[in-house]
């Protein structure tokens, strides 16, 4: 190792060039539970690796937006249904 290192011609900033931001996403940072990413990643490893768990939270975030999500009440009737007609 040597004593001194010469920086005089040295560049300040990046090494390498950003990726350019695919049109219309926005990187952001989100804090979620654990048990939520980790529902979205085993979600992803089961596609074989044909989805990213990014891709099935932003999935999920538009069914929801967009009013496609099954409704929780929609939901537990339409299981309340199932259940009577399975006792019966």
């Amino acid at each position: 190792m040597k004593q001194r290192y010469d920086f005089s011609s040295g560049k300040r900033g990046r090494i390498a060039v950003p990726e350019p931001e695919p049109r219309g996403k926005t990187r952001i940072t989100i804090r979620l539970d654990d048990d939520l990413v980790n529902h979205f990643l085993r979600e992803a490893d089961a596609s074989g690796g044909a989805t990213g768990y990014q891709t099935l939270i932003n999935e999920a975030l538009r069914r929801h937006v967009e009013g496609k999500a099954p409704k929780l009440e929609e939901t537990l009737r339409r299981i309340v249904r199932e259940e009577m007609r399975a006792a019966s």
